[in-house]
């Protein structure tokens, strides 16, 4: 379970590269209730969603010409240089090297093995997403990997993941954890690609999944809202029913209305 109590290897921060801010903001409004709050001239444009007064994602305009509207993950690192070089010696590529955020932290931008971006944040006066978890807010990400034994060697050597599993009729689904933690501090998967229902997954990619009340309102607000519905809500014993989306410039997210997690002790 993601929590803001942050280890080395959890997802800190996610934020959205768009072409224009402005209009995916009131998509994300209109969907999750959030608050997209600018940065001034020294934050170059990047500003925060906010869910009352919590962070709950960043965002900025990134032309067309620089890459699709996406998702982008970001892990917690003790050290961003020194798993910049643990990036470079596993067969990954640095695409941004370290650099300081003003006063805030320090970040990093790599690629995996597959061409899978995601950034590092080595928090400093910003430890990372106000809330997580919550209704509006991220609550787990999945890796869709053509190698899973690979991509689990990867993210493990880079960030220090634990792997585990959970079984399901048909199969066993990969979880990943940071060091020294137990299975409840699962806060991501990795998925084969091939089992992906999506017709457009061609390729690896990264999702991040945000708590919402109720899975198909959701869906239904994305759509009317000039959203796609990727995957139609399902339900999955145990876990919550989801469904996967794009916002209209395309940067694909999924959102899930889980089961509640059960007391301590397991009490009734």
């Amino acid at each position: 379970m993601l929590t803001t109590d942050y280890k080395n290897g959890s997802p800190n921060w996610v934020d959205l590269g768009t072409p224009d801010i402005g209009a995916a903001a009131g998509f994300y409004e209109g969907l999750f209730g959030w608050d997209f709050r600018a940065g001034g001239e020294e934050a170059g444009g990047y500003g925060m969603f906010h869910l009352g007064d919590k962070t709950v994602a960043g965002g900025m305009t990134v032309p067309a010409a620089q890459g699709p509207a996406a998702w982008q993950m970001y892990f917690q690192t003790a050290d961003a240089d020194a798993t910049a070089s643990a990036v470079a010696e596993a067969g990954g590529t640095v695409t941004f090297e370290p650099m300081d955020v003003m006063d805030s932290g320090r970040m990093a931008m790599f690629t995996d093995p597959e061409g899978v971006g995601f950034g590092v944040w080595q928090p400093r006066k910003n430890r990372g997403l106000g809330a997580v978890t919550e209704v509006g807010s991220l609550c787990w990400t999945e890796l869709y990997t053509g190698d899973l034994d690979a991509a689990a060697e990867f993210y493990h050597a880079v960030l220090g993941w634990q792997i585990g599993g959970v079984p399901f009729e048909g199969g066993t689904y990969t979880t990943v954890r940071p060091a020294g933690t137990t299975d409840e501090a699962a806060a991501g998967g990795l998925v084969p690609l091939s089992t992906d229902p999506v017709e457009d997954a061609e390729r690896p990619y990264w999702t991040p999944y945000f708590e919402v009340a109720d899975c198909d309102a959701t869906a239904a607000k994305a759509e009317e809202t000039g959203g796609k519905v990727r995957l139609t809500p399902i339900t999955l014993e145990g876990v919550g029913r989801l469904a996967k989306l794009a916002d209209p410039f395309g940067a694909r997210f999924a959102v899930i209305a889980s089961v509640p997690a059960p007391p301590p002790g397991g009490a009734a």
